[in-house]
């Protein structure tokens, strides 16, 4: 009785112990940022493809909407 119980709360315990494995499960869009999503909401002053006006976004937003410091002073 003893080694069934031994048994059993060994088997269960190693159960414990696997791990399913993990896989990335992605349907989304793997292009470049710049290029868009094809939705109309966007910035007025952006089109879709141009990778200089989707920088100079980004460094405004990055300077003028996301800095503290800069909020601040």
């Amino acid at each position: 009785m003893n080694t069934r119980l031994f048994a059993v709360a060994l088997v269960v315990g190693l159960a414990a112990c696997g791990e399913k494995p993990q896989a990335l499960v992605s349907n989304t869009h793997d292009g470049a940022a710049y290029t868009g999503t094809g939705k109309a909401f966007v910035s007025p002053d952006w089109k879709p493809g141009d990778k200089a006006s989707w920088e100079s976004h980004l460094k405004a937003r990055g300077q003028y909407g996301q800095n503290d410091y800069s909020r601040t002073n």
